[in-house]
């Protein structure tokens, strides 16, 4: 009866909605000390753990039944289940079949560093260790990456037992009341701004657990609180008005999303964006900075290199870093992080956007993945002869963050009470389809406009239109729908592409728009 009450709450558990709340920690010099130190002790048993798992894997591809399951085929019924048993013993008899039976295997080392590690904490990195195992085991990550000297950026707990009173009573990592986060003798304060509503009204609801995170801020190591609190995130209110500041609309949004743009058409507006426009400003000076960075190691490091430039494989020297070198890339992760800042803030906003217009959204399956990937097949030019370039939208969709964006909008959805939808983009291919004359046409890249009635029409908004008038398949285009609302569409798209030729005068567009 017990095991089943434990199973039923960690079914709970897991299905019961969450949002975390970021907060600063308010540290000594001493306090700081001993928390590198335990991230030190952490990043070192994670490594411990996953090398243990390793073991495991090699022992499994080793042995002649792994060679064996894997030649069997998965289309046929006997020879899967014959698959799927080999595999099964396989994994018994060298391996763990859950991270719950693999916390018997770190329980020890966890007791070893019982002083500065509480359980579960342990217990915790364990689990993600053995997550990080999982998806190397099943082909969703090429290797398994062990954590450098200081790469440990984040430990958390299992729950938050907040309840107990006496300070020496928190040996796991806790947050109280009083707003403090105990943890192993640490008391540590947590910064919450006197005029901030939103905080004190998300910490009024219950804490699940708690973590910890570091971040390297101007050059100085800043210490954070995550608390991770059950329910869903308080709607800010408009201090002016009364009302909400971000609501749902109502009815149905298609969205055409790009490597760099996204495209929104709903039935009371018709838009189109530059993903995160902000965030190109600092390339330039990311690249003095990569070339300073540079000519200061070799400058440094004259054993490691060899006389053509090249990096000297065999050399196990230790690198030399100056005193300016370090000033120079502390710069350069300064920029990457409030690049990433402007990047979350542009999507958050575009997110609110997006929701605002109706509560039913919908937008392709892409997977961007793919699109990262270099192409495989090498083709020569027709004009020049030469060989084309195999890059794709790699450095695109690392700097826009499309995929980011989508899983934005499902998040925010989630909070009342519905989800992103997302139909079949091989089934609907609205890029290539005409709703005028019920065919499809496949189009170059450089195509942006289609015509339609005789007037031209932005290829994005045009997708992002039929998306939104998709059948409840997800697979197939209603035409009738697409005929009735198409001149309500028609005026909106005007409209938008009047305002972007505006924009252009005074801006640079992105080429990809087509203006």
């Amino acid at each position: 009866m017990k095991n089943k009450k434990q199973d039923n709450y960690k079914k709970d558990k897991k299905q019961t909605p969450s949002f975390v709340l970021t907060l600063r920690l308010k540290t000594e010099v001493w306090q700081e000390h001993i928390l590198e130190k335990r991230f030190e002790i952490a990043r070192m048993m994670y490594n411990s753990f996953l090398k243990h798992l390793l073991k495991c894997d090699r022992k499994i591809r080793r042995d002649p039944r792994f060679k064996q399951a894997c030649s069997l085929n998965k289309d046929d019924e006997e020879e899967n289940q014959e698959r799927k048993k080999l595999f099964n013993e396989l994994t018994s008899e060298y391996s763990y079949p859950n991270d719950q039976i693999f916390h018997r295997f770190a329980t020890p080392m966890i007791q070893h560093f019982s002083d500065n590690i509480d359980s579960g904490v342990g217990q915790k990195l364990a689990t993600r260790a053995f997550n990080a195992y999982k998806k190397y085991k099943y082909g969703e990550a090429k290797k398994l990456n062990f954590k450098k000297y200081k790469m440990m950026d984040s430990i958390e707990g299992k729950s938050n037992n907040s309840e107990l009173t006496k300070i020496n009573k928190h040996t796991s990592l806790t947050f109280t009341k009083d707003r403090m986060i105990h943890w192993k003798g640490l008391s540590i304060p947590v910064i919450v701004k006197k005029n901030d509503e939103y905080a004190e009204m998300a910490l009024l609801n219950k804490i699940k657990y708690v973590r910890l995170k570091r971040e390297l801020v101007r050059g100085k190591i800043v210490w954070y609180t995550q608390l991770v609190i059950e329910g869903y995130p308080p709607s800010k209110v408009d201090k002016n008005t009364g009302l909400f500041k971000r609501r749902i609309g109502e009815g149905s949004v298609g969205i055409d999303i790009g490597t760099q743009t996204v495209g929104y058409v709903s039935d009371n507006d018709c838009k189109l964006y530059e993903l995160a426009p902000n965030i190109d400003k600092n390339e330039k000076e990311m690249r003095r900075l990569q070339r300073k960075l540079d000519r200061s190691r070799r400058a440094t490091n004259p054993n490691k290199y060899n006389e053509n430039g090249t990096i000297k494989r065999g050399n196990r020297d230790r690198w030399i870093r100056s005193k300016n070198y370090i000033k120079t890339r502390n710069k350069y992760i300064e920029l990457h992080r409030l690049i990433k800042v402007k990047r979350k803030q542009s999507h958050e906003m575009m997110a609110n956007e997006v929701i605002s217009q109706g509560n039913i959204i919908k937008v392709e399956d892409m997977d961007f993945r793919a699109l990262q990937k270099r192409m495989k097949k090498t083709e020569v030019s027709e004009k020049t002869g030469k060989i084309k370039r195999k890059k794709r939208f790699g450095k695109s969709i690392g700097n826009k963050a499309p995929s980011m964006l989508i899983s934005i909008i499902d998040r925010k959805l989630k909070y009342h009470g519905s989800k992103i939808i997302k139909i079949d983009t091989k089934m609907v291919k609205a890029s290539q389809y005409n709703h005028e004359f019920q065919t499809y046409k496949k189009k170059k890249l450089s195509e942006r406009w289609n015509e339609i009635n005789g007037e031209k029409i932005q290829r994005d908004l045009y997708s992002a239109f039929l998306i939104k008038n998709v059948k409840d398949d997800n697979k197939t285009i209603d035409n009738e729908l697409c005929k009735r609302d198409y001149e309500k569409f028609r005026i909106m798209h005007h409209r938008e592409i009047e305002r972007l030729r505006n924009l252009k005068s005074k801006s640079k567009l992105i080429s990809s728009m087509g203006l």
